[in-house]
C-alpha cells in the first residue's frame, strides 16, 4: 500500500486510512457528477428507494438507508424543497410520513442512473474485470465485518 500524497500510511490503520480516503474522494467525485442534475452525493440512494418502491414511509427509508433519523429528515426536507419529493400522512397511520417522488424527480432518474455508471467507470478505471470481482468480493467481506455486532469479531 502507498501513501497518498503526503500522507503516509502507518503500519497501525494504514487500510483504514486508506478506506476513508477513497471514500472521501468516491463521495466527492459523486456530488460533482450529481450536482449538473441537482441532487447532492446521498440524495440519489434515497431516490433510488423510492424509484424502485414508490411511495414510503420516511422511518421505512430512515431503516433501509442506515442512516440517523435526523440526517433522512434533512435530506427530505431539502429534497422538497428542490420540488424532488413530497411529502404527506399515511392514511393507515396519521403519524406517519409517507415520501413520494415527483414527477421532476421521475424525469430524472435516468439520468441518475447515467450519472452511476460513469461513476463506476470513473472508480473502477485501470482495473481489469478480474481485478473488479475480487475488489467487490473484498469490500463485500469488509462490509460484513463492519456490520457485525460490536464484539462479535
Amino acid at each position: 500500500m502507498r501513501a497518498h500524497q503526503n500522507q503516509p500510511v502507518t503500519a497501525a490503520g494504514g487500510t483504514s486510512q486508506a478506506i476513508a480516503r477513497v471514500s472521501r474522494l468516491h463521495r466527492a467525485t459523486a456530488e460533482r457528477l450529481l450536482r449538473p442534475h441537482g441532487l447532492h452525493a446521498g440524495q440519489e440512494l434515497l431516490m433510488m428507494l423510492l424509484w424502485d418502491g414508490g411511495p414510503q414511509p420516511q422511518a421505512q427509508l430512515i431503516e433501509q438507508l442506515g442512516i440517523d433519523a435526523s440526517t433522512v429528515t434533512r435530506m427530505v426536507q431539502r429534497l422538497e424543497q428542490a420540488g424532488f419529493v413530497r411529502r404527506r400522512r399515511s392514511e393507515d397511520d396519521r403519524r406517519a410520513v409517507v415520501v413520494e417522488a415527483t414527477a421532476a424527480a421521475c424525469a430524472l432518474r435516468d439520468r441518475v442512473a447515467q450519472t452511476w455508471q460513469e461513476l463506476e467507470r470513473v472508480t473502477l478505471a485501470g482495473l481489469d474485470e478480474a481485478e473488479q470481482a475480487e475488489l467487490a468480493r473484498l469490500l463485500g467481506r469488509l462490509e460484513e465485518n463492519l456490520g457485525r455486532p460490536a464484539g462479535g469479531m
